[in-house]
């Protein structure tokens, strides 16, 4: 049976042994043997208690900022602290993120901004800064990194990281390790994060989404099978809307029917991939951390004001996307190898087309004609109202713009990108700007 604590938001499931399970007061790291009678802290008086049989022995964490637009904007500015608060583009743009209040009216990301608005009408709408975020994540990234050198970044607001055989450098066990680092982020960084720890990667992605904001949820091996069979095929990492449809029409919509499922007959009913969705659906996870994993895409996008037809004006704002596209990978020190050129219609269908460079580039004017060429192909006629290039099959920017003696024009850009950079860096974005990308004649 399980045992829920007064004051927690996680049940603690019971020793199998009937042992009193492990407990971890989160408000200040310490460690006890959890029994009913507790509900705070001896030590701190915290009320903020997670107890679980395997607590001390998993060493998988996934690491989620909350909200982490909204709530670094917040931090900014405190009087929005109890506010609705959305961060996207104009009213015809997208959420990028939301803060819960705004989320108990129903806004969420990606979500477009009229609707937000409908759903939201005093919410406060803040454009994105990407230049504060990109920093509160580098300094959390580095608290996570005084962790463990196992650290695999995801994106700009999470990541995965292995404690294995981190106990004796810090004198304590991975969870008690992670709810001090919390504490530190909410003190150092000034945003809140939620933990999810887990025997494996795919079970760190589940918990962490279970008591979101400010959470820590964790799963074990032992009740991993049992705790998700119950749960829509839905919950499962990487199971989107056509393959839920999919599974659902063959009368699976529980994990515990995919549990059932033998290697042989997952793979006669769902395809090649039916064994491994089976054994996620069971909670079993092989991949292991990786600190050296490869940013997966660098892409820059805007939504317009209005609907654009012309050609022309289509372009200026490629060449705009074009410029940051190419910025954004020096800064990763990465290149494109291909581009992709993504298009959404006025009535939200999406197109993307892609094109491979003949050789690998940092630089804005090559990336724009390749998606230029791309454009051309698009723009026919149809009203759009969002624009967007990435990259696409990066590669070590090393290995970007050498030129040879056929190719004499690639050095002189390469310096000429680099003068600008450093202009730029020193006076201020507005410092250098090309013509192709000012406003022309309506």
């Amino acid at each position: 049976m399980a045992m829920s604590p007064r004051s927690s938001g996680q049940e603690f499931p019971s020793d199998p042994e009937g042992g009193a399970p492990p407990a971890l007061c989160r408000d200040c790291g310490s460690v006890f043997s959890f029994h009913s009678s507790i509900v705070r802290c001896a030590r701190c008086g915290g009320g903020r208690i997670v107890g679980h049989p395997e607590l001390l022995s998993l060493t998988i964490a996934h690491v989620d900022c909350d909200a982490f637009y909204a709530s670094v904007e917040k931090r900014d500015r405190p009087e929005l602290a109890t506010r609705p608060v959305i961060v996207g583009g104009g009213t015809r743009g997208v959420v990028s993120t939301a803060c819960y209040v705004a989320r108990l009216s129903g806004v969420r990301s990606a979500m477009p901004m009229f609707k937000a608005l409908k759903a939201c009408p005093d919410a406060v709408v803040i454009r994105p800064d990407f230049s504060k975020y990109v920093a509160a994540s580098r300094q959390i990234r580095t608290l996570m990194e005084r962790l463990t050198p196992m650290v695999q970044p995801l994106s700009i607001d999470e990541a995965v990281l292995d404690l294995a055989g981190t106990q004796a450098l810090h004198g304590a066990p991975p969870a008690a390790v992670l709810a001090r680092f919390a504490l530190e982020v909410e003190r150092c960084v000034g945003v809140t994060v939620s933990i999810g720890l887990a025997p494996n990667r795919l079970l760190a992605k589940i918990a962490v989404e279970r008591n979101k904001p400010r959470g820590f949820a964790v799963i074990g091996a032992v009740e991993a099978a049992a705790l998700l069979a119950p749960e829509s095929v839905r919950l499962l990492p990487g199971v989107g809307p056509a393959l839920a449809r999919k599974l659902e029409g063959q009368g699976i919509t529980r994990l515990g029917q995919l549990q059932a499922l033998s290697e042989r007959e997952a793979l006669r009913r769902l395809g090649e991939d039916g064994p491994a969705l089976a054994r996620r659906a069971r909670g079993e996870d092989v991949r292991a951390v990786d600190p050296t994993r490869e940013t997966k895409s660098i892409s820059a996008e805007t939504t317009f004001d209005r609907d654009l037809t012309r050609i022309e004006d289509l372009e200026r704002h490629l060449w705009r996307l074009a410029e940051k596209l190419g910025r954004r990978l020096r800064e990763a020190e990465f290149a494109a190898a291909g581009v992709v050129l993504k298009l959404k219609t006025a009535d939200f269908a999406l197109r993307t087309r892609t094109q491979r460079l003949a050789t690998p580039t940092v630089l804005p004017d090559r990336l724009f004609a390749a998606a230029r060429t791309l454009l051309a192909r698009e723009a026919t006629g149809a009203a759009f109202r969002l624009i967007g290039i990435g990259a696409s099959a990066l590669v070590p920017r090393a290995e970007a713009d050498r030129g040879d003696l056929a190719d004499p024009d690639t050095p002189r850009l390469a310096a000429a990108q680099t003068a600008i950079d450093t202009l730029r860096a020193r006076f201020g974005e507005g410092v250098v700007t090309r013509g192709r990308g000012l406003p022309g004649p309506r």
